[in-house]
């Protein structure tokens, strides 16, 4: 297909914060109609914004139907063939094209009609989980191919999706308040990382996985309609041409050292400090003797997912007003402490504020790193730089639990867990961004 890039939409000056549209409920229950206007760089004062605030809203509701499906196909693949090998492979679809395409879907976004784009991207992915129903209800033993075929086209469609994603979202708040949009924009990602399971575990047995797929389906009208009814951005148009416009990400990160040295950070702290995130059912299973299939192996997870939550929450609310880069370097000081004290437990028990404490050092770490990006990095590159940073953090992550697998099954959590956390002690003192700018005012919302 040709992709034509249309005339920039007229948009306002500034994003408005005008409170007429149908979320006005939740925003009185969120904001409180008698406050005082919330402090600038708050995820209260990012909420205020009515686009983004209808994006935050269509994202809830769809990224429940994702996780959804994501926790009900790998338990009917495992039941399908028995095989763990399968179940691996088919989370790798789902995310290695984030390694090879993130940077052709960021080169793409700079070129197209934003809008567009991204709706012809979620419809594909809504078709895409239809046909998944539409295989395993028509077949009691469907062909792996094309069950890993529907998968991949996900994973695809979802890697050139998260380029043009990550550079709209910015410009729906004023860059005052961009700190308060990333906090509540991985609040959510992992919010509903608690609640779509929760609710598939809970379904998948009463309904069987196509009705799971189509309910996934549907939930992609939730951000559809978001995407259809905002006024997006005016976004410069890419001027460079050929070889200068796939390489502007790269030569954008080489030119300011602080995002440069985040986007170099961030696939090491994923290669060797994030296989944890796809062995996590094993490590319970070998270290605490848990069964993954248990209710109690369910809490772990979801206080896992609810730290998570938790820690990107409060780099836009009580953390709001500390200096991004002390939040990045201390930040992995105690990713490396929980994710060590993590290692070393044998007993369910204190694994369950352990793991909160590790998700909240987890995602308060990385989601400071992206407010940083985020602020410097110039409009009309702001896709192509976005790549790198989705290579780095989740094309990154499948490569490292296929490698660390291995060392687990040879030897226990307590090794694999202490290699990750003695490269993140490493890794606080790489990203001591201060020094590489001295005298800079600190970097707050």
């Amino acid at each position: 297909m040709t992709l034509h890039r249309s005339d920039p939409e007229p948009t306002d000056a500034a994003p408005r914060s005008d409170r007429s549209f149908d979320g006005d409920v939740l925003e009185s229950l969120v904001m409180g109609d008698e406050e005082p206007s919330p402090r600038p760089g708050t995820a209260r004062a990012a909420f205020a914004h009515r686009d983004f605030r209808r994006m935050w809203i269509g994202s809830f509701g769809s990224n429940i139907g994702s996780w959804m499906q994501q926790v009900v196909l790998a338990s009917y693949a495992f039941r399908l063939t028995g095989s763990a090998a399968f179940v691996g492979l088919l989370g790798f679809a789902q995310l290695g094209p984030l390694m090879l395409l993130s940077i052709p879907g960021g080169v793409v976004a700079d070129m197209v009609d934003r809008r567009r784009w991204l709706v012809g991207l979620q419809t594909a992915m809504a078709l895409l989980s239809l046909g998944l129903a539409a295989l395993v209800a028509g077949a009691g033993d469907p062909p792996l191919a094309a069950l890993f075929a529907l998968v991949l086209g996900i994973g695809i469609a979802n890697a050139l999706n998260a380029p043009a994603w990550s550079a709209v979202v910015p410009k729906l708040v004023p860059a005052r308040d961009l700190p308060g949009a990333i906090s509540l924009n991985s609040t959510m990602i992992n919010g509903t990382r608690v609640i779509g399971p929760a609710i598939g575990g809970l379904l998948y047995p009463l309904l069987g996985p196509a009705w799971i797929f189509v309910i996934n389906a549907a939930t992609f009208a939730f951000i559809i309609g978001a995407l259809l009814t905002i006024r997006f951005p005016v976004i410069p148009r890419a001027t460079e041409t050929g070889w200068r416009r796939v390489s502007a990400g790269f030569r954008a990160a080489r030119e300011d050292r602080v995002v440069g040295r985040l986007l170099l950070v961030l696939p090491v702290f994923s290669f060797f400090c994030l296989p944890f995130v796809s062995l996590f059912a094993a490590l319970a299973e070998i270290d605490l003797g848990m069964n993954s299939k248990s209710l109690a192996y369910g809490l772990l997870y979801a206080a896992f997912g609810l730290g998570a939550a938790a820690g990107s929450l409060a780099v836009g609310t009580i953390l709001a007003r500390v200096d991004k880069r002390l939040l990045v370097r201390f930040g992995f000081l105690g990713f490396a402490a929980t994710l060590l004290a993590f290692g070393l437990l044998r007993a369910p028990a204190p694994a369950y504020p352990v793991v909160f404490a590790l998700g909240a050092c987890y995602f308060g770490t990385t989601t400071s790193m992206l407010t940083i990006v985020q602020m410097r990095v110039d409009d009309a590159v702001r896709a192509r730089v976005m790549a790198l940073w989705f290579m780095g953090f989740g094309g990154t992550v499948p490569i490292g639990g296929l490698v660390f697998g291995p060392l687990l099954d040879a030897t226990d959590g307590t090794v694999v867990l202490a290699v990750g956390a003695a490269v993140a002690v490493g890794l606080s003192f790489a990203a001591d961004l201060r020094r590489l700018e001295p005298g800079r005012v600190a970097v707050v919302g």
